[in-house]
């Protein structure tokens, strides 16, 4: 919300020397954020001259300029020669002159330059030179304006240039702050200066007067509220829509962020501006019989005031007469019936529509408008009758129209609900101790009406107050919104920053421990963490939520936000491939990324989802938090990683190597010992990924997910060049067969043995299995088996291979021999040959 300083001081004391950064800090002291200050960028001189005479120049290009002598006044030098190419103008007409030295908005300094053959010496001014308006045909006739001033005048004063407006940020809750009535009240709030309200006008004569029909016809209600609960129309008749707003509302428009129109319609905007309800004015005469407001028909349309051609919505509140809709209720009104140049007889309209219908409409046609962020963030319900009033009686002022007798009105009786403030209540929740005359005075001051509660045990009471809040806050709607006003009215300041103490034994529990410590592994690895949306379409779910491609089952959402993605992702992956993709086509080929999330794997033939909603405010009880856990689909937490590019970069005496299988092997065992468990490893088939480079990841046993290659058909399909090695495991699970104890090992100050071992296996033995059994039969004194090499050919018979294997052993308290060592590989080996057949390589 722009707020002009000029206009700020008619509704409440500003002091004369406050800055717009002092305005600023009291707006923030009562909980708004400062965004912006706002001028008309403009420095004299700039005068008030009257054009002597007008020389036509034509010219080579066709264009004809003027040459013209302008009388700026004696203390501005007099007599000056001018280059103009407008020809709105003629001699003897007031202009308004910038004169060398002026700088105009962009900014644009003025000088004396020589162009056309002459040297013009200053600027005859258009509107949109001054920063007033987007007019630049022609330029400023003073007369045009109802203004006659001396020669040689400031022209900045005249045109009230010289103001300057503050921005601040509204939030939904506060929609009263739309208007300066709303801004003023803060104001006063915060500075304690006296305020005026605008709308503080006798009932009597707010009046719109009869002979006009009105009805609201809404048989399909949205949460049963009614479209429209108070509509006011009164009649102004004779406007002379040629007369020229006020500089001083142009200005203020201007500074407010609007641009001025025509006299009509910017009295409507300035009026809405004022008291924050929009108000809509109508071409009397274009109107067919009476208005009604109701819903649209099914297949119904209309065209708007920006020419579109509208297909409606049932739920879409219109504004109509005999020949049909003429405007979306409080959203944008009718090309059919709008304010133009020929207008001479106006109905004025001001109403409360319902904020949620308002607020549906607006979002539907994608049709965002200063009314509807008005009437969707609800309006003062007293207000319409005095907005129609104030617009008729500018329009008399203003466009020499006559107020009438004609109107009509809907009226519907406001009811607020009272609420019930105990003693007490707002120091528990705040923290500070205010006073009984510190509470009732800042509810007070916002306009609420307090009554003191009786005491007693008959009323059961405390001795707290009963409120009413006033009708332009319809966010005060408990105790606690009211606390919070007293807490903004005394100063968010006096709240003390006080840590609060957690009880013992909270904080993270194991599980979120454990995914912690995978996140920070993996990123001191060097992957960078990209979550994504968890949504996908329903071929991906298929191809990476399960090993073969096979089709499973997905939830679908109700109202997706993008319709080619309307399904709640099986896996981490299809997110990951998209992330590289954006990645890579803007140039950053290098990638190890990784994501920690939930998806989502509904279970085939069970229905999800339910219609009940427990009530707000109380803790359902665990039969109704069962039932409403066992409406959603499993989601258990997953951890993805992928992998492109080159692992290390080109260098000098070094070549660049590409990423492969093992280093998302190596992904796996940062996870495996950051989760504090060991992965197992073995070759497996996924549709997904490579026929030849996939492998299997498993726990004691249990597949807890998979690692390998990208298959390349969905790497080219992802514009992915090269390998892209991939891994995704069930976090949750992982964590839970690791168990909540990690204990570490007690390091051995003791020299280690270390041998080697060649087993000779079938081709389809596992080299994790032989080397489980190796660990197995080797006991205790086995620190680490790792897979060396995996030989296949010459020398084997056929269906064999060799698998090599680096054994380190370690006592704790000895140094081992070498026969101690090898007994407990061979121990280990005659394991490996009673499962799996297995002989010693010559």
């Amino acid at each position: 919300m722009r707020i002009p300083l000029s206009w700020l001081r008619e509704y409440v004391d500003v002091a004369a020397d406050a800055a717009p950064e002092d305005v600023l800090a009291s707006f923030l002291s009562v909980g708004f954020e400062e965004e912006d200050v706002h001028r008309i960028e403009i420095s004299g001189p700039v005068v008030v001259g009257r054009v002597l005479e007008i020389v036509p120049e034509p010219q080579k290009n066709g264009k004809t300029i003027n040459w013209c002598q302008v009388d700026v006044g004696e203390a501005n030098g007099g007599i000056r020669g001018i280059v103009c190419g407008a020809h709105n103008f003629a001699v003897d007409d007031k202009v308004v002159v910038t004169l060398p030295g002026a700088v105009l908005p962009g900014p644009f300094p003025i000088a004396a330059r020589k162009t056309y053959g002459h040297v013009s010496d200053g600027m005859i001014a258009s509107a949109r030179e001054l920063g007033l308006g987007d007019e630049h045909d022609g330029i400023i006739v003073l007369s045009t304006l109802g203004l006659d001033p001396e020669v040689g005048a400031d022209a900045i004063e005249l045109l009230h240039l010289n103001d300057a407006a503050v921005e601040i940020n509204v939030t939904p809750d506060r929609g009263y702050a739309f208007s300066l009535r709303g801004v003023a009240r803060e104001y006063a709030h915060a500075t304690g200066a006296t305020f005026r309200d605008p709308a503080d006008r006798d009932f009597a004569e707010l009046q719109p007067g009869s002979g006009f029909a009105i009805s609201v016809d809404d048989r399909n209600p949205i949460r049963g509220a009614a479209g429209a609960t108070e509509f006011v129309a009164r009649v102004v008749r004779g406007v002379d829509p040629s007369r020229p707003t006020p500089p001083w509302m142009v200005a203020r428009l201007a500074l407010a962020g609007m641009r001025s129109l025509g006299i009509l319609i910017d009295i409507t905007n300035y009026v809405m501006l004022e008291l924050g309800n929009p108000v809509h004015g109508y071409d009397l005469d274009k109107l067919t019989g009476g208005i009604v407001v109701r819903r649209a028909a099914e297949g119904e349309r209309m065209t708007t005031l920006d020419g579109q051609d509208r297909a409606l919505h049932v739920e879409d509140l219109l504004i109509t007469d005999g020949s049909g809709p003429i405007g979306l209720a409080g959203v944008m009104g009718g090309g059919t019936t709008e304010m133009s140049e020929t207008t001479r007889n106006v109905l004025i309209e001001a109403a409360t529509f319902d904020p949620v219908t308002i607020a549906r409409t607006a979002r539907r046609h994608k049709l965002p408008s200063e009314a509807s962020k008005r009437f969707e963030r609800g309006v003062d319900p007293l207000i319409p009758f005095v907005a129609a009033r104030r617009v008729a009686d500018l329009m008399v002022e203003l466009a020499g129209g006559s107020l009438t007798d004609e109107g009509g009105a809907l009226y519907a009786e406001v009811e607020i609900a009272g609420i019930d403030l105990p003693r007490g209540f707002t120091e528990g929740v705040i923290g500070v101790d205010y006073t009984d005359e510190e509470i009732v005075g800042a509810l007070e001051m916002i306009g609420a009406e307090v009554t003191v509660a009786e005491t007693g045990a008959e009323t059961d009471s405390d001795g707290g107050w009963f409120i009413i809040p006033p009708s332009w806050r319809p966010d005060l709607t408990d105790k606690w919104t009211l606390v919070e006003e007293i807490a903004r009215i005394h100063g968010l300041d006096r709240i003390p920053s006080v840590l609060p103490t957690p009880p013992s034994g909270r904080g993270y529990t194991a599980l979120q421990q454990g995914r912690k410590r995978v996140a920070d592994a993996l990123a001191a690895a060097g992957l960078v963490e990209t979550p994504s949306f968890p949504f996908t379409n329903e071929e991906q779910n298929d191809l990476h939520g399960s090993a073969s491609g096979e089709h499973m089952p997905s939830i679908r959402l109700v109202n997706p936000l993008d319709g080619q993605a309307p399904f709640l992702r099986r896996s981490l992956l299809p997110g990951l491939v998209q992330t590289a993709h954006r990645n890579i086509s803007r140039g950053l080929v290098d990638l190890g990324i990784f994501e920690t999330g939930t998806v989502f794997t509904p279970e085939a033939g069970v229905a999800y989802g339910t219609d009940f909603i427990p009530p707000l405010g109380e803790r359902p009880d665990d039969e109704t938090l069962a039932a409403l856990n066992a409406a959603i689909p499993p989601q258990p937490r997953h951890v993805a990683a992928l992998l492109a590019g080159n692992i290390t970069p080109r260098q000098p005496g070094r070549s660049a190597e590409h990423v492969d299988l093992a280093d998302a092997l190596d992904a796996v065992k940062v996870i495996g010992v950051a989760a504090g468990v060991d992965i197992d490893v073995a070759q497996t088939q996924r549709a997904a990924l490579h026929p030849g480079r996939a492998g299997v990841l498993s726990v004691h046993g249990e597949q807890i997910g998979y690692v390998g290659e990208l298959h390349p058909q969905i790497s080219a399909d992802a514009d992915l060049p090269g390998r892209v090695v991939v891994l995704e495991l069930d976090l949750d699970r992982l964590l839970t067969l690791a168990g909540e104890r990690v204990v570490a090992e007690s390091l051995s100050t003791f020299p280690a043995a270390t041998q080697d071992v060649s087993l000779v296996v079938d081709l389809g033995v596992p080299a994790s299995e032989v080397r489980a059994a190796l660990i197995e039969g080797a006991g205790a004194l086995l620190e680490s088996a790792r897979l060396v090499d995996d030989y296949r050919g010459e020398g084997l018979g056929e269906g064999q291979k060799s698998l090599s294997y680096a054994l380190r052993f370690r006592a704790s308290d000895r140094t081992l021999t070498a026969a101690e060592a090898t007994e407990a590989k061979l121990a280990g080996v005659a394991l490996a040959t009673e499962r799996f057949g297995a002989s010693i390589r010559d």
